[in-house]
């Protein structure tokens, strides 16, 4: 018997139980979102695995216009940028916090030396007392202990410690204030006492600590957005007008080839950073998501053990939504009236028209998130089990070849504490509603 294809799988082996809960895939971690709260799990260099939690509040009753039909799209978008944005800092900053992980293994290596330092005065003090040499056999030999603290410096093996390279190099360990005399007339200033505050010295640029942090995020995040409208806007429109000619010539050949080489940027750009071995982890991530929702929507235990049997792709992945709202978007901007609006205006040939079709297009991203939403999330979500559903889905689910990986076991183990979280505040929520109490926070629909 043939074995089944991991997209076959999903769709046949999709749960039971229809959970709203979803993910994103994060720097060596995951993010799980529910409808009271969203969570981060991160892997940190130390081994161990970091959780955060956060309200989600949906805001429904003070702004009931913005989950209408075509509006919630919009709304989910942003607000997935939003949410996606914060987990993502979140996570750089507990990915790579090796202080954590330094400052255990620095403690085990200070503590085995002294460990080895005591048991040879140990040893050589039973020798001093008895006078025979009948101390206790430690195991470890004090010329060899001694040997081994005098032997010659290595780059290699003692990079990583400061204090051999500051004695190897023959550096001073302590830094001596030298003032130059002071100008005539003037009183020269008088070393602080030993205790008092001194005047901190000036900085220069490379004591500065290098950190990745909130701005450096943001400007991630924008630079990202303005390349992403680059890469597939601008860029396709560019290279349609070059292959058709003006839009307003053939309106209908333009969009279908500036869709095509849309969608084919799309997919390069997926497989061009897939591998890259940091997105390559990241991916793991995205496929350990699917698998723990899996295993969760099938009623198992969360264990890595359940979760590694299901397939990575799921079809309830937010990947089928990307590709949908490029889909769509041939269709959306073939009945727009762009050439009325070209001949109305009297728009000239070449960079003016050119221009005036790619702001159009952004400006309808949102109208098209709305109807691509519309589609994959609430009409497929609802009607799983009908058949064209799965030919609806069936271009995301090719996709999530390129953005899954198979995971191992840690990568499981995120997704599983962070998904944990989210249920465990949807029972606290459950439990306080049928006692009659008020729920913590507002949930999203």
């Amino acid at each position: 018997m043939a074995k089944k294809s991991d997209a076959s799988r999903a769709f046949s082996e999709d749960g039971a139980l229809k959970t709203h809960v979803g993910g994103q895939a994060l720097i060596e971690g995951i993010m799980m979102r529910g409808k009271y709260n969203w969570s981060v799990a991160v892997r940190q260099p130390n081994g161990q695995v970091y959780t955060e939690e956060h309200d989600l509040a949906s805001g429904r009753k003070k702004n009931g216009w913005m989950y209408w039909p075509l509006v919630r799209g919009c709304r989910a978008m942003v607000e997935s940028l939003a949410l996606g944005f914060k987990a993502l800092e979140i996570a750089a900053m507990h990915a790579f916090d090796e202080s954590a992980g330094q400052a255990d293994t620095e403690r085990a290596k200070e503590n085995l030396h002294q460990e080895e330092l005591e048991a040879v005065l140990l040893d050589n003090a039973f020798e001093d007392e008895f006078g025979d040499g009948a101390g206790r056999n430690t195991g470890v030999d004090p010329a060899a202990l001694a040997a081994a603290n005098e032997r010659a410096f290595s780059w290699k093996d003692d990079f990583g410690r400061p204090d051999t390279v500051i004695d190897a190099l023959g550096a001073q360990r302590t830094l001596e204030v030298v003032s130059e005399p002071a100008p005539a007339g003037e009183a020269q200033a008088s070393p602080t006492a030993e205790g008092s505050e001194s005047a901190e010295p000036k900085k220069g640029f490379m004591d500065e600590e290098v950190e990745f942090g909130h701005k450096e995020m943001v400007v991630s995040m924008v630079f990202g957005l303005v390349l992403g409208v680059v890469l597939f806007i601008v860029a396709p429109a560019f290279i349609t007008n070059l292959l058709v000619g003006e839009y307003d010539g053939n309106p209908i050949a333009w969009n279908i080839v500036d869709g095509i080489l849309r969608v084919a940027v799309f997919v390069g750009y997926l497989w061009l950073i897939g591998r890259m071995s940091d997105i390559k982890r990241m991916f793991g991530y995205h496929g350990a998501e699917h698998k723990t929702i899996h295993c969760f929507e099938h009623g198992l235990p969360l264990t890595p053990e359940n979760a590694r049997s299901f397939p990575r792709l799921h079809v309830r992945c937010g990947t089928a939504f990307l590709i949908m709202v490029m889909i769509i978007a041939i269709f959306v901007y073939t009945v727009i009236p762009v050439p009325a609006l070209i001949s109305a205006w009297g728009i000239p040939d070449g960079a003016p028209k050119l221009a005036l079709v790619i702001a159009i297009r952004i400006l309808f991203v949102p109208v098209i998130a709305g109807i691509a939403y519309e589609i994959t999330v609430k009409w497929a979500g609802s009607h799983p089990d009908n058949p064209l559903v799965k030919v609806v889905l069936w271009p995301g689910m090719q996709l999530q070849y390129l953005t899954t990986n198979e995971p191992d076991d840690g990568q499981i183990e995120c997704a599983i504490e962070a998904m944990k979280l989210v249920l465990e505040r949807e029972q606290r929520e459950e439990a306080a509603a049928a006692a009659g109490g008020k729920p913590v926070a507002e949930g999203a629909s």
